[in-house]
Formats: structure tokens, C-alpha cells, sequence
């Protein structure tokens, strides 16, 4: 849940981030944000979708994304995460090679680097953005455990947005939504990629302040199913996962299936914008229980290279 729920939350939690998606900003301008997040991990859901309260954790992060438009189309931005992570039970983590859960002590660091690029054919009423983004870690950081600050997998996502502003016959409404494929690092001979849609609906309060409520999905297409709470002393066999390698890769390698709803206000001041957003589970399969909150600043400006 860590990944999924601090992109959803920034996407949704600023109607800059949010029409990012669909529509783009005239070449020369572009924005700096900072954002902060604490996920509440709750449980775990098995393949069963029974919700299991162990593994449970907390997860704080700051995110900081610069974004420039080279032309009036194309967009480029560029992001890292600094996440900070603890084991809170309810009982002692299973296996050996957990030593950031056995402490049950905060493990901090940055986790992956992310660049994406998006060139929008269509900016009018109607905005449709294709978009290629990169993610590699930041460093050979510890990927086992729930107090951990990433998968530590290298991914390829390709996807596209779109909006749809509602004139004439609902000014301040506008629908929007995005579809996306990740080609993810194979490891263990598991395949680990995924499917992400997400849709909302937005609404204009006033020309400052805007609202949305979204939902979005997450379909793995592969990884490792588990059924009931992991065995002790060793936490195999556990459903697919049925020896020592597979569970030392576990944490990044489930078949999470999720489906999370997200409601998000931003508003703007005459220099900066502010946004926040809460993030809420509601179904899925082999993935994390829980809540996400986050908040954030960010700063627009405009910057083009002088004509000779």
C-alpha cells in the first residue's frame, strides 16, 4: 500500500496535481511541491479478503516534485519520497531476516527516484495526456519487513490520462481519470507487473477552492498469494509462498489487489496552493488494511528563455 497510496494521494490532492493528469500548462511554467504523508497500515487482507490485524504499521513520508513544460505539450517532472517506517505488531513478525521490524524502531530513508514525461493531444475541454514515467531506487536499501521504505524494484509505467470538463451544462463539474501499465523488475522468476485506473469526479466551489472524490484500482498481474496469518517460526509454507527464498521476497512480490476511495481539497493563494486528501481502503486481496492522509504546498511559476 506504502507506493500506491502516496501517488494516489498526491494525484488527487491538488487540482494542480490533479489537471496535470489530463491537461498540461503552457510552455515556461511549471511548479515545485512538497508533500507530506502518514499511512495508518491496519492489517493485512488475504487472498481470502478476510482482514487479518497483524503486520500492522505506520508510515510517514515527505515527497518533494519539481515539474516544467518544455513546450506547450510536452511536460516533464522529476520526484523522490523520504520515508521514515515502524513495526507496531500487534505480534512479533515472523522469520529471521526482519531486523527493521524486530526493533520495532523507526527505519528511515529516500526510497525511489521517479521522471515522467507527458505529452498532451488534446488541452481544450476535452484533455487526453499519454504519459511514460521511470521509477529506480534511490539506493540498495532493505525491501524485507513492514518498517521498510520500498520494493526496491526498477519499473516502466506507460498509461494515458483524460478529462472532460462539463460546459456548458455543468461549469465547475469536471470528470477525469487514468489507466496505466507498470512493467516491473522480475525477481525470483515471479512476475510482479500491474494494471492502475483510476476516475473522479471534481468540483469548482469557487475559482480558489476545489474539491474532488475519486476511486482507484489495482490489478497485479502475477506475484505470491497467501492464505491466513503466516506459520511460525519461519512464516512458510504460507499459501504460494513455500520456502525461504519466496519468503524473504514476499513484501514486494504479493498479488496485491486493491481498490482504495480518496476525497481531496485543494486552494489557492495568490503565490501558492494548498492541498490535502484522505485515502481510505475498500477492497482487495493480499494487501495492506488501512488509511493514508496527506498534505502539501506547492509553488507555481513561470520561467522562459529570453528571445535573441
Amino acid at each position: 500500500m506504502r507506493a500506491l497510496a502516496l501517488a494516489l494521494a498526491i494525484s488527487v490532492g491538488t487540482a494542480r496535481f490533479a489537471s496535470a493528469q489530463a491537461w498540461v500548462g503552457p510552455a515556461g511554467t511549471g511548479s515545485v511541491s512538497v508533500a507530506v504523508q502518514k499511512i495508518d497500515n491496519t492489517g493485512h487482507i488475504g487472498t481470502d479478503e478476510v482482514s487479518l490485524p497483524i503486520g500492522k504499521s505506520t508510515t510517514a513520508s515527505i515527497y518533494v516534485e519539481g515539474e516544467y513544460a518544455l513546450t506547450n505539450r510536452l511536460t516533464m517532472s522529476l520526484g523522490l519520497p523520504y520515508v521514515f517506517a515502524r513495526y507496531i505488531g500487534p505480534d512479533s513478525p515472523p522469520g529471521p531476516d526482519r531486523p527493521v521490524d524486530i526493533c520495532r524502531c523507526w527505519n528511515g530513508g529516500f526510497q525511489d527516484v521517479s521522471v515522467t514525461a507527458r505529452f498532451n493531444i488534446s488541452n481544450s475541454t476535452l484533455g487526453v495526456t499519454p504519459f511514460a514515467s521511470f521509477g529506480v531506487p534511490s539506493h540498495d536499501y532493505d525491501f524485507r519487513g513492514e518498517a521498510v521504505v520500498g520494493r526496491a524494484l526498477r519499473e516502466l509505467r506507460l498509461g494515458v490520462a483524460a478529462g472532460r470538463r462539463l460546459d456548458p451544462f455543468a461549469r465547475r463539474l469536471s470528470v477525469v481519470g487514468s489507466y496505466s501499465y507498470a512493467m516491473v523488475q522480475k525477481v525470483v522468476e515471479v512476475p510482479n507487473n500491474r494494471s492502475n485506473t483510476d476516475v473522479g469526479l471534481g468540483y469548482a466551489v469557487s475559482d480558489a477552492l476545489s474539491l474532488k472524490g475519486s476511486l482507484a484500482w489495482q490489478r497485479t498481474h502475477g506475484g505470491l498469494r497467501t492464505i491466513g496469518p503466516p506459520p511460525e517460526p519461519d512464516g512458510y509454507p504460507w499459501g504460494e509462498i513455500t520456502n525461504a527464498e519466496l519468503f524473504s521476497q514476499h513484501d514486494r512480490l504479493l498479488r496485491d489487489n486493491s481498490l482504495h476511495a480518496a476525497i481531496s481539497a485543494s486552494y489557492s493563494l495568490r503565490d501558492v496552493d494548498l492541498f490535502g486528501s484522505y485515502v481510505v481502503y475498500v477492497g482487495g486481496s493480499n494487501t495492506h488494511d488501512g488509511r493514508a492522509f496527506t498534505a502539501g504546498v506547492s509553488w507555481p511559476f513561470a520561467w522562459s528563455r529570453p528571445h535573441k
